[in-house]
């Protein structure tokens, strides 16, 4: 099965003026595709900050952004910031682990787009770039991957081991006398030196293998190949997120249930990072970059229900 942080999207799809107008208590906005687990609520049990904001935010209906004036539901998903019925200070602001940059493909229209979710929630870890506007990894490969399902992608719980092979590429890659030689083959040396030597090479093979920034893609799968096939991400460790399974309520017809959305994709990783690597019990941290998934879910939900009603 394949994950993907793909085929991203917002509760309300901007309106187009000339369109009908929509029932703010039933959503009509119904279209939308519903995936299976829409039965259930696996997001029921997070630990979110208060709602009561946006709850007040959708009874008001939209609202300008205050960078850019244009009318917007909760936030602005070009500025990359609440609405002025959403103050800012009533945004809950999540502290990550490491860094993630967003790569969003230009066809991917921002209104349908949850990355932006990860920058409201996390704007000093979260940087989002539209493609092909995007930065130079090379040499910093050892300490950056890619979530993406490809042939040789990895579980969360063997980052270390790879990117600890990683490291030991780079450095032949860099070394001209390596040779086709093992790289840490060196000269007959004296055991107090070899210690020291070993010592130093496991302090910089453990320096080495710490994840510092996961890049994620924000786009369709079938806009995928143009980004994956980019010579700037060749080279990169590759992540497959394989057990979870989507709420998203734009789920790409055919595909199956374990493509999530950006917002879960990130989600997801950032929780079995935080156990299978940092070995620490999980225990709400990261919940409140759902803030905004979770609410829409519900409002889509509930809609659902209303318009069955009728």
């Amino acid at each position: 099965q394949l994950t993907m942080s793909l085929n991203s999207s917002t509760l309300l799809n901007e309106e187009n003026s000339q369109g009908p107008k929509r029932n703010p208590e039933c959503l009509e906005s119904l279209e939308l595709q519903t995936p299976s687990s829409f039965q259930e609520n696996p997001l029921q049990q997070l630990q979110l900050a208060s709602q009561e904001v946006l709850e007040k935010a959708k009874k008001s209906g939209r609202s300008k952004c205050p960078r850019c004036s244009s009318s917007r539901m909760f936030y602005c998903y070009t500025c990359f910031v609440p609405v002025e019925t959403v103050p800012t200070k009533e945004i809950p602001t999540v502290k990550l682990p490491l860094k993630i940059d967003i790569i969003k493909h230009p066809n991917e229209t921002d209104g349908k787009s949850t990355a932006v979710h990860a920058k409201l929630l996390a704007p000093d870890d979260v940087t989002i770039y539209k493609y092909p506007c995007i930065p130079e990894y090379e040499e910093k490969r050892h300490e950056i991957a890619l979530i993406f399902p490809g042939p040789d992608s990895v579980s969360v719980k063997d980052i270390a081991f790879h990117l600890q092979k990683y490291t030991k590429k780079s450095v032949c890659d860099n070394d001209n006398d390596c040779s086709g030689e093992p790289c840490l083959k060196q000269a007959k040396i004296e055991p107090k030196e070899e210690k020291n030597l070993n010592e130093c090479i496991s302090s910089n093979r453990s320096e080495g293998t710490r994840l510092k920034k996961i890049i994620f893609i924000d786009s369709t799968w079938n806009q995928t190949n143009k980004i994956i096939t980019d010579e700037r991400l060749q080279g990169l460790l590759q992540i497959e997120l394989k057990t979870r399974k989507t709420c998203f309520w734009r789920h790409q017809k055919g595909k199956p249930d374990t493509y999530l959305s950006t917002i879960e994709a990130i989600y997801y990783f950032l929780v079995d990072y935080h156990q299978e690597i940092l070995k620490e019990n999980y225990k709400g941290q990261y919940d409140n970059l759902l803030f905004f998934f979770s609410f829409m879910y519900t409002l889509i939900k509930n809609a659902k229900c209303c318009a069955g009603k009728e």
